[in-house]
């Protein structure tokens, strides 16, 4: 706590309460880009430097330095107990620990080390090598530990199917088709690069792991027992069609920055594609892939980690509304600097949402500096919330069409998914390939919501597009008064996001709906006054709205309650906890992860989120208490 904050805490709880939103405004204000935009770190786990330095031993680029840093940064993020886990406070996790312990053989460290021995006995424990998820398995095949013929096959010709057919590439979300579109190409060629050691000491001999798909189990085992029949044979023709597609495909992908998408699975898996494909470490498309991952990747005392994605667009949209809610005019340079910005991200060329709505007009934003293929309506949403409330001259006509986008993503039900509309056929959840990760876009009631708010707060509230929204976020209410958070933890989050949205659309703070999940709220308030739920929720229901106080899920739950008109014991006991716990710098501390990638399989702690949200809370809170 600020000494200032100290001298206060016997003044009016308002004045302790301003203290602390000041603060954190002045360090929020301090973070900014030159440019004007806000970028937090985007924390995930070590699979993405373990599979960074087999990347680069794969394309033979890998370097000394490189290594050593990765395997810092790795070493550093493993628990006592020899495991590496998937989030902060987490359980280990089988297929983290394997890749997490090849990089570090990789880079030299003996396996008989103890780091490495207690990694190896929880490895032994859960199953070995032979229970680890498929995606590990293949990298483990790419390097001659693991059989490709102990694997799922992904035929490229699948670049033939049309888009009404069943597993049609566009039946998969935007983050799997990018991924699996490269697999296909990694499976027809089976590539084998041995490793200058083995891994064995991490086999049980025991059967490999099959994921059950009920009632499609068989009929799945014996397709994939075709195509494995047809992989050693393929028509020739054929297959070097599809190839040659599939490359094409991916090619007309890369971003400027030299990714795919903005995030790492297919970015990784494309590099080695198109290797694969020919294309040499020097060629254009692979220089601009090698050299972007740079912009990507954090060095400091602890070492060299990459994060998975970067969220500009998300986390100044987020920035510019917190800002707001504190207070700050819309005229503020910082906030017309920002606009400015974000006007300059808007998408204005069609991508791959359009081939679910090729009338559509363009229009939206992505969630990164460079995704021109790939605009959200989680982001686009955010952005119009923003946009709308600041000065700028040029921000009208980038709102209305971002507006006209929005309305035009719902999908049939009514709800609206953050990347494609109508991306719901669950065939492909099905196939053996698939026990890791969401790999299709269905709506969620987080996205949906500040879909809602967004076109309320631009007056399309009576509009048939808004007034089905609303009707499938109160059908998608859970039987205990909350929401399923899909991009945020998790209850809390989804919560968090509703109340606001249907409060706005006008559904009466007293409405039995919004009274449920108050009631849900105020029973999941933690003894100390916070909210936390902890990632666990995802799997295990005994977890739903538990976990430890965290700064942005404390801020998520405010946001609703004040939404809902409540002012009572419960704010009052939350806002006293964000006061309470901000540090001297006027941010909080937030080791957990918050933030959603797959639910079950792959969690994000978004840097800023510790700091944009209590400040939204807290400003939402003294406007209350003020009027």
């Amino acid at each position: 706590m600020t000494t200032s904050q100290t001298s206060l805490q016997t003044s009016h709880p308002a004045a302790r309460t301003q203290a602390a939103l000041d603060a954190a405004t002045d360090h929020l204000l301090d973070l900014r880009s030159p440019r004007g935009w806000w970028k937090g770190e985007l924390q995930t786990n070590v699979t993405m430097d373990a599979e960074d330095l087999l990347l680069r031993e794969f394309l033979g680029v890998r370097t000394p330095r490189e290594t050593a840093g990765a395997a810092r940064w790795i070493r550093s993020q493993q628990r006592e107990d020899g495991t590496w886990a998937n989030f902060h406070g987490g359980p280990g996790d089988l297929s983290t620990t394997i890749e997490a312990y090849a990089a570090l053989r990789l880079a030299g460290d003996a396996p008989d080390a103890p780091h490495l021995r207690a990694a190896r006995d929880f490895v032994h424990r859960e199953g070995g090598i032979e229970a680890s998820r498929v995606f590990t398995r293949i990298w483990l095949a790419m390097f001659g530990q693991w059989s490709w013929d102990a694997l799922p096959v992904l035929p490229p010709e699948l670049m033939f199917l049309p888009p009404w057919f069943p597993l049609n590439v566009y039946d998969w979300a935007c983050w799997a088709r990018q991924t699996i579109v490269p697999l296909t190409i990694v499976s027809a060629h089976r590539p084998v690069r041995p490793l200058p050691f083995d891994l064995a000491e991490l086999r049980t001999g025991r059967p490999a792991a099959r994921r059950p798909a009920p009632g499609w189990e068989t009929a799945f085992t014996a397709l994939d027992r075709a195509l494995h029949r047809y992989q050693r044979r393929p028509l020739p023709g054929l297959r070097r069609a599809a190839l040659r597609r599939a490359a094409e495909w991916i090619v007309a992908r890369q971003e400027a920055d030299g990714s795919w998408g903005g995030i790492q699975p297919p970015w990784v898996y494309s590099l080695i594609a198109l290797s694969l494909e020919g294309y040499d470490v020097d060629h254009p498309v692979m220089r601009n892939g090698l050299r972007g991952l740079v912009r990507f990747t954090i060095e400091d005392e602890q070492g060299r980690r990459l994060e998975a994605c970067q969220s500009p667009v998300w986390d100044t949209a987020l920035a510019m509304s917190a800002l707001l809610d504190a207070g700050t005019p819309g005229d503020h340079p910082a906030l017309v600097q920002a606009a400015g910005w974000m006007l300059g991200e808007e998408i204005r060329g069609p991508g791959d949402w359009s081939v679910r709505r090729p009338s559509l007009p363009p229009g939206g934003w992505a969630f990164e500096f460079d995704n021109d293929g790939y605009p959200d309506t989680d982001d686009t949403a955010e952005v119009i919330l923003a946009l709308r409330r600041v000065a700028h001259p040029d921000a009208r006509p980038a709102i209305e069409r971002g507006v006209r986008w929005l309305s035009g993503m719902a999908s049939r039900d009514g709800g609206f998914g953050a990347f494609d509309a109508d991306n719901t056929r669950t065939l492909c959840t099905k196939l053996p390939f698939c026990d890791f990760g969401a790999v299709i876009d269905p709506p969620s009631a987080d996205v949906t919501a500040h879909v809602v708010e967004a076109l309320v707060a631009e007056g399309h509230a009576g509009e048939p597009v808004t007034r089905r929204a609303v009707t499938w976020l109160l059908k998608a209410q859970e039987p205990d008064g909350s929401w399923y958070g899909r991009w945020g933890a998790n209850h809390v989050y989804g919560t968090g996001a509703v109340v606001p949205a249907l409060v706005a659309a006008g559904i009466r703070p007293g409405s039995a709906c919004v009274r449920r999940a108050v009631t849900w709220l105020e029973a999941h308030q933690n003894d100390d006054g916070g909210w936390g739920e902890d990632l666990r929720s995802y799997d295990d229901p005994a977890w739903v709205g538990r976990g430890a106080s965290t700064a942005s899920q404390t801020a998520w739950a405010l946001i609703a309650l004040l939404a809902a008109g409540e002012r009572g014991p419960a704010v009052e006991r939350g806002v006293a906890w964000l006061v309470d716990h901000q540090n001297d710098d006027g941010t909080w501390d937030e080791p957990y992860f918050t933030g959603t990638g797959f639910p079950g399989d792959f969690y994000i702690n978004y840097h800023l989120y510790r700091l944009v949200f209590p400040i939204s809370a807290l400003g939402r809170y003294l406007r209350a208490v003020e009027s």
